[in-house]
């Protein structure tokens, strides 16, 4: 056998790894919505059918303004979209982009409950049904967070070549919560960039297990 043959049939090889490469990771982004699909579906049936109606009239009986609140986020490959949440701050309209942080005089009473226990991320479920956003991904953050960090964050922009989710691994294990300082998103883009390599079913579902015991023990950093 010719070394021009051996050639030939290691680029076939190598060209065959890469088609089962990338098939195996379409079949993975298809498995990965259907699943998104099918919880968000039981989740908003069976959960959000009651719980908004519920939760948006306890806010609107505390505080004015519209119960959920709508603001611009990054989506998957920076795809901007409206990402829902239960209403945890005094209503400002004109008020400009600032985090949230310890002892915020803006969260309402109620809003604290909200945030302390991941609910005010329900109505998420319905970014999933519309497809910007999965289950488990990186947090998707406010457009002005992103502009702070985007040019200037070395990987930044690499954690959105996946869509965002409602939980990530970065929440889990304690980067969630305020980002004031650079290392604090450093730490943050760290988790993502390890979830999208090692991302699978099995993990995507350790992390859903984190968050109802994080939600259930109440999040340290959720102010």
């Amino acid at each position: 056998m010719t070394s021009f043959t051996v050639q030939n049939m290691e680029t076939v090889s190598l060209e065959r790894d890469r088609n089962a490469t990338s098939q195996n990771q379409t079949w993975g982004l298809y498995a990965k919505r259907i699943t998104d699909l099918l919880v968000a579906g039981l989740v908003a049936v069976t959960i959000l059918i009651w719980l908004i109606p519920l939760l948006a009239l306890l806010i609107r009986l505390t505080s004015k303004g519209p119960a959920i609140f709508v603001q611009m986020r990054s989506g998957r490959d920076g795809e901007q979209f409206p990402c829902f949440k239960f209403r945890t701050m005094a209503h400002n309209p004109q008020a400009q982009f600032q985090q949230a942080s310890k002892n915020d005089y803006r969260v309402t009473p109620i809003g604290r409950i909200l945030r302390k226990t991941n609910l005010d991320e329900m109505p998420q479920f319905l970014n999933v049904l519309l497809g910007h956003m999965s289950i488990v991904g990186p947090r998707p953050h406010p457009l002005p967070l992103d502009a702070q960090y985007w040019n200037t964050m070395p990987g930044y922009r690499e954690r959105y070549s996946v869509k965002p989710g409602i939980t990530g691994l970065a929440q889990v294990r304690g980067a969630r919560g305020e980002t004031g300082k650079p290392f604090q998103m450093r730490h943050r883009v760290r988790y993502d960039h390890l979830y999208i390599q090692q991302q699978s079913p099995a993990l995507d579902m350790r992390i859903c297990w984190w968050t109802v015991k994080a939600a259930l023990n109440g999040n340290p950093n959720a102010w």
